[in-house]
């Protein structure tokens, strides 16, 4: 099923694909946001979004024409790969189930990803090299893509993550939990390496939920955000020039606070003219 969405300066097609996948025993529906003239081989990008159903109510369609209009936006290939039924088992932290047992598919989901998706992309539409790949999500999906690209550093450069589920942990409140070492991500990046060229992307929103666990003052998501990019930093990553974040005030987690952000997003790794970063920018 294509559709096209045309204006002065560009056409994008957009392509929706039922890929059979052996690795997930079950079909996965992708929609692919492609510049219609696209630029040759090696030169073009490659994003995958976690949760790609939700581009379509958020808009993303009008956003990167808008963009490409505006000459702001290099051309960029983006993946919208549709949840499954068992999300909460194939999103998460490959090899490190939570404390209630889910992501236990995590690591069938990065195979899918590494040794069918990709090579389905790139096999579809003729392309030998990507000059960049890069993952995102939302929520849960944000964890997940994060955790695909800090695991695989030779395949991604850039990481996206909207009000992630960075709480993912091995204890429960209540049971035993201590946050400086049951955050399952935190723990993953304090013990891995500085890898040259990364670059992460991070949006929270002041009224993604109302939890405040540790009594500071900060609601979770917020916490948890900000614990992990000083984990980053501790490795050695900076702000602005490896991490941006956005903290939006009253945003909520949702899809119409992602879809504010999402031009931020799309230029911060893609623009053609990008604007200088000054790390920590609130929204209104």
């Amino acid at each position: 099923m294509n559709q096209e969405f045309t204006d002065k300066r560009t056409t994008l097609l957009l392509e929706n694909h039922l890929l059979n996948s052996g690795i997930l025993g079950r079909e996965v529906c992708v929609d692919m946001y492609l510049p219609k003239n696209r630029v040759n081989n090696g030169r073009i990008r490659l994003l995958l979004f976690n949760d790609g159903q939700l581009l379509r109510t958020m808009s993303l369609e009008a956003i990167l024409n808008d963009l490409y209009r505006k000459g702001k936006l290099v051309q960029v290939l983006i993946a919208g790969i549709f949840a499954g039924p068992l999300r909460r088992q194939e999103y998460g932290t490959a090899g490190i189930l939570d404390f209630a047992g889910r992501g236990n598919r995590s690591k069938l989901y990065t195979c899918f990803i590494l040794e069918e998706l990709l090579p389905f992309i790139c096999g579809t539409y003729g392309i030998s090299r990507f000059a960049e790949k890069a993952f995102a999500g939302f929520s849960l999906g944000g964890l997940s893509a994060l955790d695909i690209v800090w695991n695989n550093p030779r395949e991604f450069s850039k990481a996206g993550v909207f009000s992630g589920s960075l709480w993912w942990r091995t204890r429960d409140l209540g049971h035993g939990y201590v946050e400086s070492v049951d955050r399952i991500m935190h723990n993953r990046i304090r013990a891995g390496t500085f890898v040259p060229g990364l670059k992460f992307f991070f949006e929270c929103g002041t009224e993604d939920e109302q939890m405040d666990r540790n009594g500071h003052g900060r609601i979770d998501s917020v916490n948890d955000t900000e614990d992990l990019i000083g984990e980053l930093e501790a490795k050695g990553y900076r702000q602005p020039q490896d991490i941006r974040y956005v903290l939006v005030h009253g945003g909520m987690h949702h899809e119409i606070t992602w879809a504010s952000v999402l031009p931020d997003f799309l230029v911060w790794g893609w623009g053609r003219n990008k604007p200088s970063s000054r790390g920590g920018q609130k929204m209104d």
